[in-house]
């Protein structure tokens, strides 16, 4: 570009800082959404720069709760093109759609998303493409992933919401969903989704995928498809549960050390049996068995909720996937009421993934506070306005006495002059680290134990001020150092089960290979001050 399209004195200036600033003049969460977009259009350098030194500040804009409020508007605000659309309609030739992306030889990680069930917000069709966008965002930030090798996808196979097919300025297939081959063999989900990672492998065949806010059925569905035949994970199971699992882990520590309860004691009931519910339940299991019980004995310790109350095996039309933890010891009346579910069950941990406001009433927090010296409550849903108990009114039913982590940011509240921090269980401890991991490693499968080791890597990551604070998660500003001790982790869980294909790593000392995880980060380039002479 021309030197005399800058004023005089741009070089004298700090750009970053404007920029910065644009950002920080913007009232609304959405329109700093669309900024930092533009920006990242403009100059993705700078941009990549400024979220690396504000990441606690941008994150929440970029992701949860924001992205939110941008998928749910994505038609309107859209702006150019930013990732790759496969649509229902290029059924037979998927792989010239994918061949067409401008990197595909660099390409090491894709998050796709089928937009059908988007934060809780619902089936939201084209407009997931954010989600993805988002996700990647912070695989970028947090592990430091180089973002040409970064593949967003949405795939477009219509949308069941009305009004997004009433709306003319909606950038999607205008067509209710696939919903079977007796409905519509043509457009049969399981055929499209078969051609999609066949293409996939062949035009990005060091590619990791990661599927992200599919349906409840076809996220379980797709993950144990094809997981076992190409890289592929999925982090609202996978990725939540390993969170989740960590989260607890020092949560439940902190309450045994309060009440004296053995580990192997807790009982966790869930309300919300979706696919992140039960997924994180079932990573979960992990925590009993690692303290010494059967894996029959732990699937005891977990109790599900859904709409309909305590799910029980005898329940008529009981959906596949809450089978697992339906409970088979109860034989009375239906359960509906969550306090009277609390006081048959007792549990030491009650955990939110319903994607109900205030589900956890005043009511329910006092019932834990009575069968609990220190009662852990994990509000997960998403976003704010999705979850299940707001950080104030955890502290001051419990008189602060809550151990405490939403899915959500929320900030630190002083309570009878004590100031509380809560815990964040942020997905971004730990799919950044698995997919770093995961790439260098040169993986052939994502296995349960590599996603267990993720979680065992965060949960050891506290530092001893985090410790004393009683914290149940490190604080985010320190996220690449965790998601290198979390690609350790994988790393050396995949060479135990003879998953790598990157013999190298092999030969190096741990110490070695931390330091090898650490070069391997993408830093953005130097920004350099544009000096020169106007004409």
């Amino acid at each position: 570009m021309s030197p005399a399209r800058f004023p005089p004195h741009f070089a004298q200036t700090d750009h970053r800082q404007r920029s910065l600033n644009q950002m920080r003049s913007k009232q609304l969460g959405l329109e700093k959404y669309i900024y930092l977009n533009g920006l990242k259009g403009r100059d993705s350098d700078l941009f990549y720069d400024i979220l690396l030194e504000n990441m606690q500040e941008m994150i929440p804009i970029l992701y949860t709760p924001t992205v939110g409020e941008a998928c749910v508007n994505y038609s309107h605000i859209w702006r150019r093109p930013e990732g790759l659309y496969v649509s229902i309609k290029d059924k037979g030739r998927i792989r010239d759609v994918l061949a067409s992306w401008p990197n595909f030889n660099d390409g090491r990680i894709a998050v796709v998303t089928d937009g059908s069930r988007i934060l809780g917000l619902g089936d939201l069709g084209a407009n997931g493409l954010p989600i993805s966008l988002g996700k990647l965002d912070l695989y970028i930030a947090g592990a430091g992933i180089k973002p040409s090798s970064t593949v967003p996808i949405c795939l477009d196979l219509g949308t069941n919401t009305q009004r997004y097919l009433d709306d003319p300025l909606y950038i999607g297939v205008r067509r209710p969903r696939p919903l079977g081959p007796e409905a519509c063999p043509c457009y049969h989900m399981d055929e499209f989704m078969d051609e999609f990672m066949a293409a996939m492998k062949e035009v990005f065949p060091t590619l990791l995928v990661q599927f992200e806010d599919f349906s409840t059925d076809n996220a379980f569905k797709y993950l144990e498809r094809y997981r076992h035949q190409y890289r592929v994970f999925n982090d609202d199971i996978q990725g939540t549960g390993s969170v989740i699992l960590s989260g607890f882990t020092n949560a439940a520590r902190l309450s045994s050390a309060a009440s004296g309860l053995p580990p192997s004691d807790h009982k966790i009931l869930f309300l919300g049996a979706g696919s992140a519910g039960i997924g994180v339940a079932k990573q979960l299991l992990s925590f009993f068995t690692l303290s010494g019980l059967s894996p029959e004995e732990a699937r005891s310790r977990i109790y599900t909720v859904d709409s309909k109350g305590l799910i029980t095996a005898d329940r008529q039309g009981l959906q596949e996937h809450k089978k697992f933890f339906a409970r088979t010891d109860y034989d009375g009346p239906a359960l509906t009421d969550l306090v009277d579910i609390i006081n048959y069950v007792k549990p030491t941990a009650l955990l939110g993934l319903s994607t109900i406001r205030n589900a956890f009433t005043e009511k329910v927090v006092k019932a834990m506070c009575a069968l609990n010296t220190r009662p852990i409550i994990f509000p997960l849903s998403n976003p704010v306005a999705l979850c299940e108990l707001d950080y104030q009114d955890a502290v001051e039913w419990s008189n602060g006495q809550v151990i405490f982590a939403s899915g959500s940011p929320y900030k630190p509240v002083s309570c009878d002059g004590v100031v509380y921090e809560p815990g964040q269980g942020n997905n971004m401890y730990i799919f950044p680290g698995i997919g770093l991991g995961s790439i260098l490693s040169r993986t052939r499968h994502v296995s349960d134990a590599m996603v267990e080791q993720a979680a065992i890597a965060l949960a050891s990551s506290l530092t001893e001020e985090e410790k004393a604070a009683e914290l149940v998660y490190p604080r985010l500003a320190r996220i690449r150092d965790i998601s290198a001790q979390v690609a350790f982790a994988v790393i050396r869980q995949a060479q135990k089960e003879k998953l790598d294909d990157n013999a190298y790593l092999r030969t190096l000392p741990d110490a070695d290979l931390l330091g090898l995880i650490h070069d391997k980060m993408w830093q953005p380039p130097a920004l350099q001050l544009r000096s020169f002479t106007r004409l």
